[in-house]
């Protein structure tokens, strides 16, 4: 904290003095200044196997981001009920989650705000008690980091794997941005901290290699998708709500085609979210109709990004 405390000292007077440049529309860009935006951060060379483990036609990699009361929290202007709403993840949607995947001993990865597992730590042994299932990175309190200096960042994954190494007894390879948001710095952190995936970005529907500056990472990207998501169509008070039952038949579509093709199939939920009693009928439906096709590989994010890597001959 002290480290963290002194560090936005110092940044503090530059963050406030600092003139922004002036937003100019792309039109008015010039031809190096588009290719340098685009070929920041990029999909590279396609890591897609011929195959998945033990011959299977399609991978199916579910995560969850247990987000519970940081998604309040990070704004700095929380309310009581929305931190009920978020309390609801671990008291009780979490339990409710893990017992439906256990049951179908199925494997997935959950990425975790460090603050949400320090608030409710008994999130740690509910999630461990399986043997199948891994930690990842989301940031701190999922930190608003298109917002942040770099070194500040920097400073909150580092103490995110810290804090979650400590809690779980194992370092985390996969890091997931709070909101999918990748900022200036972000590649940057990732490979200096050492993760060996990332899983923010849209790119593709199968693994890739990211690209830094037009140059390879060896970082693995798991491509995430809104369509694969359950907080934009689950939340009753959007514009964009739909009945889970209508969600899930749209995740069956997007597995039959994967399952057509040959890919992989990735979807992103949140336990304060699908854990509700009406909207857990989704997964439980998907996960159904997936069991019943033969050629199905369930993994974990790790599990699939040392496969690809592996399979791609990268170190």
């Amino acid at each position: 904290m002290r480290r963290l405390l002194c560090t936005l000292c110092c940044l503090a007077p530059a963050a406030v003095f600092a003139q922004t440049p002036p937003v100019k529309p792309g039109w008015q860009w010039s031809n190096d200044t588009v290719m340098k935006v685009v070929n920041a951060v990029r999909a590279g060379r396609s890591l897609r196997p011929k195959a998945w483990p033990g011959g299977a036609r399609v991978a199916v990699l579910l995560s969850f981001d247990v987000d519970n009361e940081t998604v309040s929290l990070r704004f700095g202007e929380p309310t009581v009920g929305a931190l009920s709403q978020g309390q609801y993840g671990s008291r009780v949607a979490l339990n409710r989650v893990v017992d439906l995947l256990d049951r179908n001993r199925i494997p997935a990865s959950f990425f975790i705000p460090a603050m949400s597992l320090m608030i409710a730590p008994q999130q740690v042994d509910v999630i461990k008690k399986s043997g199948r299932h891994e930690f990842a990175v989301h940031g701190w309190i999922h930190e608003t980091n298109t917002t942040l200096p770099g070194p500040i960042e920097k400073e909150l994954v580092q103490r995110a794997i810290d804090t979650l190494t400590a809690m779980t007894g194992s370092r985390p390879v996969g890091y997931r941005a709070p909101s999918w948001n990748f900022s200036p710095n972000t590649m940057r952190i990732v490979r200096e901290l050492g993760f060996m995936y990332e899983s923010s970005l849209m790119a593709d529907d199968s693994p890739y290699e990211l690209l830094q500056d037009g140059q390879p990472t060896g970082i693995v990207e798991l491509p995430v998708e809104w369509i694969l998501d359950d907080a934009p169509l689950f939340n009753p008070q959007g514009n964009a709500y739909m009945n889970p039952r209508d969600v899930a038949q749209v995740w069956i579509d997007e597995f039959d085609r994967a399952y057509a093709e040959g890919t992989m199939f990735l979807l992103t939920m949140h336990p304060h979210i699908s854990g509700h009693r009406s909207r857990i009928v989704a997964l439980e439906k998907l996960i159904a109709h997936i069991k019943a096709k033969p050629g199905v590989w369930w993994g974990t994010h790790r599990a699939a990004a040392e496969y690809v890597k592996a399979q791609a001959g990268m170190r």
